[in-house]
């Protein structure tokens, strides 16, 4: 199963990708850790990277389409993977499509999760995670069940995004929808475009995107 994740920042991808995975069986592939791993393994394209992020330049679409190229390579792709984060734009898009030509794959599905703009604003603002283990928690949605104490590891240090602000969120939402929206349309043209509710509970949203899959 080759598949993509779309929607909007904090329309959940992350968190359904890690449950995919238990799922189908395959990969998670995000660029960013890609970005990290190749950079990591100091490979030649992860040298590359490097000295352009050193340099404090944004990481251009071929450095990240050889990064994703080798990654599926690789023997746990080897019956596929989740794609979170890229394509991006529909310039990778294609890429993405020239790729999977080259070494005889298809894209199965691209799943949209569809969340109304003002609950992503909520949701996002409002988050929040333990600074010991990572626990995920939300100001009014999720908090600790003891005020101030994580609940998985009782750590009581806190920490947010800098960047999970109203303005910051707004911004990221404005771009989204100017260059990673026109995807939902390319992928519909060739047929491989299903779309699921976001805003439901968690659970459900796994249960409908593997639904989408199976159809």
């Amino acid at each position: 199963m080759r598949l993509i994740l779309l929607g909007p920042p904090g329309a959940g991808k992350g968190t359904q990708s890690k449950r995919l995975v238990d799922s189908l069986h395959v990969p998670q592939l995000s660029t960013g850790d890609m970005l990290r791993a190749a950079v990591v393994n100091q490979t030649e394209i992860g040298k590359k990277a490097k000295a352009i992020m050193d340099a404090g330049d944004l990481v251009p679409d071929e450095v990240v389409n050889r990064i994703v190229s080798e990654r599926i390579e690789e023997a746990d792709c080897a019956n596929g993977f989740i794609l979170d984060g890229f394509p991006r734009t529909l310039v990778q898009a294609d890429a993405l499509g020239e790729i999977l030509t080259s070494k005889g794959l298809t894209l199965d599905k691209v799943v949209e999760m569809r969340v109304d703009d003002e609950a992503l604003v909520h949701r996002i603002t409002g988050r929040f995670t333990c600074a010991n283990c990572g626990a995920l928690y939300h100001d009014t949605d999720h908090p600790p069940k003891t005020e101030g104490v994580c609940d998985v590891c009782g750590s009581t240090e806190f920490k947010r995004r800098a960047d999970d602000n109203e303005d910051t969120v707004r911004q990221r939402l404005r771009a989204y929808y100017k260059d990673t929206s026109p995807l939902i349309g390319y992928y519909h043209a060739k047929g491989k475009l299903a779309r699921v509710d976001g805003m439901q509970d968690i659970d459900i949203v796994t249960r409908s995107i593997l639904e989408a899959i199976e159809r």
